[in-house]
């Protein structure tokens, strides 16, 4: 039986190019609430890549797991391009891994914060660098939250790979 997780995103590429780098990832989820790890895991050999994750569902998780700052949460909200920013750094120094992906975002079925249903946010942190990439999906909350994964999974795989 496939995974319906893995199937349609290069996940056993990411894997392949996180280990021939020598290098791991861990998340911190909101919308996707661990899908990202959970698709990860689903590639026979992440075990060597994949260090861990903090689901931060809650507000207040995304403080006390992830580091988000407070004024961060207060002014720009849970749903925001420097929340989904230090979402990744959390995960990257939490979990002790080379690279963070952190997700923040709307799945529906209603607007949050005058955010429309679709907004996510991605944030990606490495070695070198950290990104936010701002998604605008379309489809029900499973659609949304499974193109938010397949996402992250092909803008890590570029990070990745150019690094």
């Amino acid at each position: 039986m496939s995974d319906p997780l893995v199937d349609g995103a290069p996940v056993a590429e990411l894997v392949q190019a996180l280990t021939a780098a020598g290098q791991t990832v861990a998340t911190a989820e909101s919308l996707t609430a661990g899908l990202l790890a959970a698709t990860v895991a689903g590639v026979p050999g992440a075990s060597v890549v994949l260090r861990g994750g903090l689901i931060v569902y809650a507000t207040d998780l995304k403080n006390r797991l992830a580091c988000v700052d407070d004024d961060i949460l207060r002014v720009d909200g849970p749903v925001a391009a420097s929340t989904a920013e230090q979402l990744a750094v959390g995960a990257r120094e939490r979990c002790g891994a080379d690279w963070g992906v952190g997700l923040t975002g709307v799945a529906g079925p209603d607007s949050q914060d005058e955010h429309p249903v679709g907004t996510v946010y991605l944030g990606l942190a490495g070695p070198s660098h950290s990104e936010v990439v701002r998604l605008k999906l379309h489809g029900d909350r499973w659609t949304i939250r499974i193109g938010a994964v397949h996402s992250a999974v092909r803008e890590l795989l570029r990070c990745v790979t150019t690094n």
